[in-house]
């Protein structure tokens, strides 16, 4: 019983977690569809735009390391809105590909559409 008591907490544990990454996601997506480059990580950056990012994605980072591992001692399938999001990141390739700010939109209608309470 007290192990079925322990992945219980863990499961509950695992769903916050996971709440709280999305809030931050969508948070860091706010912010960067209202006109603040730098979370997809399109251009090299120097100067003030290039430390603004970076807070949001390590604590996206880690919290996404932190629900892969309770993930994965709970036998669930593995957490794929992050790597989602580390796909969708990087330079562009051409100038016709849209900017950060329209792909956080792009996300954010995604995202607000799957969990409306958002």
């Amino acid at each position: 019983m007290a192990r079925a008591d322990r992945l219980e907490r863990l499961d509950a544990h695992r769903l916050d977690t996971e709440a709280d990454y999305l809030a931050t996601l969508i948070e860091a997506l706010r912010i960067t569809a209202a006109g603040q480059w730098g979370l997809f990580g399109h251009k090299e950056w120097q100067g003030r735009a290039a430390y603004q990012a970076p807070p949001a994605l390590a604590a996206l980072d880690e919290l996404a390391e932190a629900i892969d591992d309770m993930r994965e001692r709970l036998f669930i399938a593995p957490f794929t809105l992050h790597q989602e999001f580390l796909a969708a990141r990087g330079r562009r390739q051409s100038s016709s590909e849209v900017g950060e700010p329209k792909q956080a939109r792009a996300w954010l209608e995604r995202l607000t559409a799957a969990t409306p309470e958002q």
